[in-house]
């Protein structure tokens, strides 16, 4: 058998845990923010089935059948101390399709001492949600031993939970969760009444408590603490307050945190009427305890405030309590919901933790987190509602407390309890840590160090994500002045006041804690910047910093941009030559884009590239360097190649006139006569001869402008036509001579020439 989720407490406990105890009427704070003021309350139906049961008392039952609409369901019996050591099981109707749910246990860990001290009170299943259903059967069984008998008075009560208005306030996490669909989402019959049911008389809305908030409450003589601590029933009497004025009810104190969205009483459609007597108060919150309220978590969350109708229905008119158990309740978008009455502003005595509830709220989760983990948007507003409680009354969500017990007993983690004796407990507990019981869950349970860290901050997973307007070369970005900061967080923005930016520790923007970037204008020079998160409890947390330099300086071209003619094949439309350049930054240059003749981005490092050009064509070269801050600076030069055949050199010896379309012009010279020479005179600042070459192919000198400079070798394993096969460049353009000279290369002294190229 599954341990569950809430075992309450009594009313009135022990003279440590009285001392100061109040009780007023008609008390409310103003919830006109956290409700639909036009939403009215919401009538909700109880029908009770008495449970056969076996002869042996060791089994009951009810046999399948028809009944009145309704969406919730529990089995209760007469004795609130008493136990099902067993199962209890149901299968319900679909009103929308017919079908048959599966058999569905009702959790029995429930303990129902918690006002064992009111008439009529009653021991009881948790309720379980089933979605609009007209039909019901139960099965209920006795535990393994032999002696293990049923309660008596056992009985099914089935609750239509009435319908309402559409809820008006947003999910305190403001995280959007799918919701899954309900058992059945809707009903579209009206099936005959269970003939063996009875309606529990709703009172009147006259019948309801219209005292006007604004008369003075007050507290009788009679709430005086007595000095001996008892866990039994005789304790448990609720104290009622007088119509004397003589004690108003203190303002409630403000908190350290912003309020979260509640979704009020009136909001869900609360019936007052049901449940008339007056609240009863702490002298403070100490500790928050987190329950869950079992059953399905296949629900609509728009069926959320159903779901609390039903559930205050069931501890009102089922359990026989004063008023729903929980201080809040929150469904699995994060919605937010005032449990019990009082003021979601004060120190509520609530019915949640056995033993504990003296100086404690409790938060309790639509849904079963056995095996489930919560939604962020449930953690989220688990630790929003929490932390500002706490924060009323100086609490720290990661700090401890110490409590005192109500009552004497253990809990299923080997930790005993006396009564009247104080003990330490997590100011941000779950119902678990108090007595016996599985309450909220494993996997809740889990969680609950997230959600003390969410409470408590700082702020986590703060990080720099971008920084707009600069770029990033290795660990720095680089800038002219003006950036856009983006960042991130882990923890949900609903907790974090502000963001601010920083440059070199001075913050120089503040953001909301829901912006996720903030600008920022620089100065020339490095900079440190960061991201500052404030967590609503006033704690900060520092992001990582970036290097951000700012640099208005433009890059120079240390060597302009200039052409020099190159080896490699010659065309009357490609000239081969190389484009040369150096650029440089005082920060950091990031390339050099040639935009014309060609469109070609070249690395900060790269200072020539090889390219051709049109002969007889002039052609600029344009070229920008761009700094990593954006900065640039232009630069290009101009040239025009230009080729002179064979037929425009001044000749010396023999030479023979070659025909083929391989060469330049169709034609070429060759010579095999020692000293016969070949010169070109021309106005230029590079030069480059032009020869074909073969296996054959012999040497020959050069010289420029009278002087010696090379022997070249024409020799080649391959045929080459066109060949640019040495070049010559000069600082700037000039008058030149280029001559060369057969050298009639024993074996091979053939050279065949096909003109010289120049640049100017």
């Amino acid at each position: 058998m599954r341990s569950h989720r809430r075992i309450w407490t009594t009313a009135a406990v022990t003279t440590a845990a009285v001392a100061g105890f109040v009780v007023f009427q008609n008390v409310t704070d103003d919830s006109a923010n956290d409700s639909d003021s036009k939403a009215g309350p919401v009538r909700t139906d109880v029908r009770k089935t008495e449970l056969k049961v076996a002869a042996d008392g060791s089994s009951a039952s009810l046999g399948r059948r028809d009944t009145a609409p309704f969406s919730m369901l529990g089995v209760t019996w007469t004795d609130p101390a008493a136990k099902v050591t067993g199962a209890v099981e149901v299968r319900t109707r679909s009103a929308s399709n017919g079908t048959w749910s599966s058999w569905l246990p009702l959790e029995t860990d429930n303990d129902g001492r918690t006002e064992a001290g009111r008439s009529g009170v009653r021991g009881a299943t948790e309720p379980r949600w089933v979605g609009p259903s007209n039909g019901v059967e139960v099965r209920v069984t006795a535990g393994a031993k032999v002696s293990s008998k049923l309660p008596a008075g056992l009985r099914l009560d089935t609750i239509d939970p009435g319908k309402g208005s559409s809820l008006h306030a947003d999910p305190a996490a403001f995280v959007a969760e799918t919701d899954a669909p309900t058992d059945d989402p809707s009903s579209s019959e009206t099936p005959a009444a269970d003939p063996t049911a009875t309606e529990e008389p709703t009172p009147s809305a006259t019948e309801s408590d219209t005292a006007p908030a604004s008369e003075p409450p007050s507290v009788t003589p009679s709430e005086t603490a007595t000095n001996s601590p008892s866990p039994t029933a005789s304790d448990t009497s609720s104290p009622t307050a007088s119509t004397s004025p003589s004690a108003s009810l203190p303002p409630a104190p403000p908190s350290t945190v912003p309020k979260p969205p509640i979704t009020s009483r009136a909001g869900w459609g609360a019936d007052e009427s049901i449940s008339p007597e007056a609240p009863e108060y702490n002298e403070t919150v100490k500790a928050v305890f987190v329950h869950h309220t079992a059953g399905t978590n296949n629900y609509s969350c728009a069926d959320s405030a159903s779901v609390v109708r039903g559930i205050y229905a069931y501890h009102v008119k089922s359990e026989g309590w004063k008023d729903i158990g929980y201080n809040f309740l929150v469904d699995k978008c994060g919605t937010i919901f005032e449990g019990r009455k009082g003021g979601l502003d004060r120190p509520v005595l609530g019915a949640h933790t056995y033993g504990f509830n003296r100086e404690s709220t409790g938060i309790s989760v639509l849904g079963t987190y056995t095996d489930t983990a919560a939604p962020s948007a449930v953690t989220t507003s688990v630790a929003r509602i929490a932390a500002w409680k706490l924060g009323q009354y100086k609490g720290d969500p990661a700090g401890s407390t110490m409590l005192t017990a109500g009552a004497t007993g253990s809990n299923g983690f080997g930790k005993a309890f006396t009564a009247g004796t104080q003990y330490s407990f997590k100011q941000i507990s779950g119902h678990r840590d108090g007595f016996n019981t599985e309450c909220p869950g494993t996997k809740l349970y889990g969680q609950l160090p997230t959600i003390r860290s969410l409470a408590a901050g700082p702020v986590t997973g703060l990080a720099i994500k971008s920084v707009t307007g600069a770029t990033l070369s290795g660990t720095s970005y680089y800038t002219k002045s003006a950036i856009t900061v983006g960042w991130s967080a882990s923890t949900p923005n609903a907790f974090i006041s502000k963001y601010e930016l920083l440059v070199d520790g001075k913050s120089v923007a503040t953001a909301a804690g829901t912006a996720t970037s903030a600008k920022a204008t620089l100065g020339v020079g490095t900079h440190s910047v960061q991201v500052r998160a404030t967590h609503q409890s006033g704690k900060t947390t520092l992001s990582a910093a970036a290097t951000v330099v700012a640099d208005q300086t433009a890059p120079s071209f240390t060597t302009k941009p200039n052409l020099a003619l190159r080896t490699g094949t010659v065309n009357t439309t490609a000239v081969p030559l190389t484009l040369k350049w150096k650029a440089t930054d005082t920060a950091s240059l990031k390339e050099v884009r040639l935009t014309a003749p060609v469109a070609k981005t070249y690395g900060p490092t790269t200072t020539s590239a090889s390219h051709t050009a049109k002969s007889g064509v002039a052609t600029t070269w344009s070229m920008s360097a761009y700094d990593l801050a954006g900065n640039t600076a232009a630069a290009s030069v101009s040239g025009t190649p230009v080729i002179l055949q064979e037929t425009s050199a001044t000749k010396t010896g023999t030479w023979t006139t070659k025909s083929s379309s391989s060469y330049l012009g169709g034609k070429s010279y060759s010579s095999s006569s020692k000293a016969a020479s070949l010169s070109w005179t021309f106005t230029g600042r590079s030069a480059s001869w032009v020869v074909s070459r073969a296996a054959t192919s012999g040497q020959a000198y050069v010289y420029v402008d009278g002087t010696k400079v090379a022997t070249v070798d024409l020799k080649s394993s391959t045929t080459k036509y066109r060949d640019a096969l040495w070049t010559k460049s000069w600082s700037t353009s000039a008058k030149h001579t280029v001559k060369i000279v057969v050298v009639a290369t024993s074996g091979r002294p053939t050279i065949t020439t096909d003109g010289l190229v120049y640049l100017k």
